[in-house]
């Protein structure tokens, strides 16, 4: 069995394929845990469904941009970068739960008007 590359650091590449094989391997894991976030987005829409919750809450989205433009900083990475990039996802985000509600909104609003779907 072939064991896979060990991580190095930045510092520690010293060609460009050590750094292409790191920035795959950091793509692998960034994929992995908007997997997980996407997990808790599906859940989210699902409990909005139930309460009748819009899929837009602006105050959680700036808290969560706060807190990500405040641990980029922690970490010296540009938090413009973070926040254009988490706006971007957020947003995206957004639309996938209104379309999932739309569907269940549409419906509660004909009820309320008396009018058949």
């Amino acid at each position: 069995m072939s064991q896979p590359p060990l991580q190095r650091s930045p510092q520690d590449c010293t060609d460009l394929s050590h750094v292409r094989v790191e920035i795959d391997r950091v793509d692998k894991a960034l994929v992995d845990l908007i997997g997980e976030r996407f997990g808790y987005v599906e859940r989210a829409w699902q409990i909005k469904l139930t309460q009748n919750a819009e899929a837009n809450v602006p105050w959680r989205n700036q808290q969560v941009i706060d807190r990500v433009r405040a641990r980029a900083a922690e970490r010296g990475v540009p938090p413009e970068l973070c926040e254009a990039l988490w706006r971007q996802m957020i947003g995206w985000f957004i639309q996938y739960e209104e379309e999932k509600l739309r569907p269940d909104i549409e419906a509660h609003n004909n009820a309320q008007s008396g009018q058949q779907p």
